[in-house]
């Protein structure tokens, strides 16, 4: 079985690794230690900065992608290619907002001889955010209540009925707890300009937040899930330490989303478990989480595993993962040559 995988070239998207980080670097990651030095990755980048482009050591060669604004068809041109060039095996897009184009073309990267292992657009429709407290009534999840927001008095009714504080998110990513009028109109503002409207105003729940990192078979089944409990936060809410928890209610939890929605590939589900013991679905993200090296770490490989479903392969459901097992994230300054940046800017590869 080695021998099928040896040689497999893979593209990935997602290799930044800022203050808010993208899933891709920790996903080639776990893709070496399953699958050996004999794996070549490709990176896929939208900005010259994107650190994944330098890091000659986990990254093979990079080349640059239309954002995702500019349309399916202008993706499909370019990772055409890309393939041409390449003779990529597969595709794991690691973005929610590149999402929708990948799942479009993913039939034509198929006939081309590209393998993906993506949701449908439904599916990526019905945990989006403004359909998420919906999904939650129609299943019989914790969901908390939220409000969309397009104006000021729209903030001003969710603040009457949630009072503060309260959470305020952008329709693809960042989320601010905010205490006061001013401070949500701020968030409103700052996250209209990037991500643009229906920004959503949610409940704030008190309590313990737990994330859960799975792999849907497309069947309604979890070929994984791995629970961690964030011990250190950011001011974007994203994970900078965390530890590998076991507690059969969380596996439960996924197994009746999967179940729900037959999803098929990789999510996260951000959970607040509060004093009541509730778990209340916070939201749900379409794809790994920045975190997901810790899957292979405490023994579910889940990037591993979708690589060998995405090819065809049977792979068993795994049965259990290591408890206690710690992350910590840091910084670390990369040095390379102008030149490479110049290189990459110009001509879109390096």
């Amino acid at each position: 079985m080695a021998d099928k995988y040896a040689n497999l070239c893979l593209a990935i998207t997602g290799i930044n690794a800022n203050d808010n980080p993208g899933p891709g670097m920790a996903v080639i990651r776990s893709l070496k230690e399953s699958f050996g030095a004999g794996l070549r990755i490709i990176g896929l980048s939208y900005e010259p900065l994107e650190p994944g482009i330098y890091l000659r050591d986990h990254v093979n060669k990079t080349y640059q992608i239309p954002y995702p604004t500019e349309g399916a068809n202008a993706l499909l041109e370019r990772l055409t290619y890309i393939h041409q060039q390449e003779k990529l095996d597969l595709i794991i897009p690691n973005f929610d907002s590149e999402l929708f184009n990948f799942i479009k073309i993913a039939p034509q990267l198929m006939q081309i001889g590209i393998a993906s292992f993506l949701p449908s657009h439904q599916q990526l429709a019905v945990r989006d955010k403004v359909n998420l407290k919906d999904f939650g009534l129609k299943h019989g999840f914790y969901v908390p209540a939220d409000h969309k927001l397009y104006t000021i008095d729209d903030i001003k009714k969710a603040a009457d009925e949630f009072n503060f504080p309260m959470v305020i998110k952008g329709k693809f990513y960042e989320a601010s707890v905010v205490y006061t009028m001013d401070q949500a109109i701020k968030a409103f503002h700052q996250l209209n300009a990037a991500w643009g409207v229906p920004v959503i105003a949610q409940q704030f729940i008190k309590g313990t937040e737990i994330n859960i990192a799975a792999l849907g078979d497309g069947k309604g089944n979890n070929t994984s899930i791995v629970a961690m409990r964030k011990l250190y936060i950011t001011d974007k809410g994203k994970a900078w330490a965390g530890v590998t928890i076991k507690d059969e209610k969380f596996i439960e939890l996924g197994n009746n989303f999967a179940l729900a929605t037959g999803w098929k590939g990789g999510y996260e589900m951000e959970i607040m478990s509060n004093e009541d013991g509730h778990l209340y679905i916070l939201e749900i993200n379409p794809r790994f989480p920045a975190w997901i090296y810790l899957t292979a770490a405490a023994g579910q490989n889940q990037p591993g595993a979708l690589v060998k479903m995405a090819l065809g392969d049977i792979v068993e459901p795994f049965d259990d993962y290591q408890a206690g097992k710690l992350f910590v994230r840091y910084s670390w300054d990369h040095v390379t040559d102008i030149s490479d940046f110049q290189q990459f800017s110009v001509f879109g590869e390096l």
